[in-house]
């Protein structure tokens, strides 16, 4: 039982990544190559639809590696709970850093964006890229700690 918790664990963790990064070095690329006012368009739709799941997707993560520390205590728990860390940096980022320009990005349209929307849309890029970081890290310690 405790092993198919550790291997879920990783599991969902590891998908949950797998969304941050391609939107990080996939999606985004795309939409902002697309012509017109399309990409901010999209990037509105995602910040409504990726909001709405990824909270639970953070803070379920985050529930599973503090299962898997408390119930492998005993075995030495070092890395899954340096993991479960670097989970908790990544929802306060995304708290303080993140969610607020996601808030306002996914109200606006081309008729009542801000002249900086572009700006801010940057930024929130920047935040990413080092939420990306630190959930890989997170993921990276799950992994070693499988082994």
């Amino acid at each position: 039982m405790f092993n198919a918790l550790e291997v879920f664990t990783t599991v969902i963790v590891g998908v949950m990544v797998g969304v941050e990064f391609s939107v990080a070095f996939v999606i985004n690329r795309i939409l902002d190559a697309l012509p017109g006012d399309n990409g901010q368009l999209g990037r509105a739709h995602g910040g409504r639809m990726l909001g709405a799941v990824m909270p639970v997707w953070y803070i379920g993560s985050l529930v599973l590696v503090a299962v898997w520390a408390v119930a492998g205590w005993h075995d030495g728990a070092g890395l899954v709970v340096t993991a479960g860390g670097l989970l908790i940096l990544s929802v306060i980022m995304s708290v303080l850093l993140l969610v607020p320009i996601n808030n306002r990005g996914k109200t606006w349209t081309p008729e009542n964006r801000p002249a900086d929307w572009k700006q801010q849309m940057n930024r929130w890029d920047r935040f990413h890229y080092v939420r990306v970081a630190v959930i890989i890290a997170a993921f990276a310690l799950l992994v070693a700690a499988l082994v």
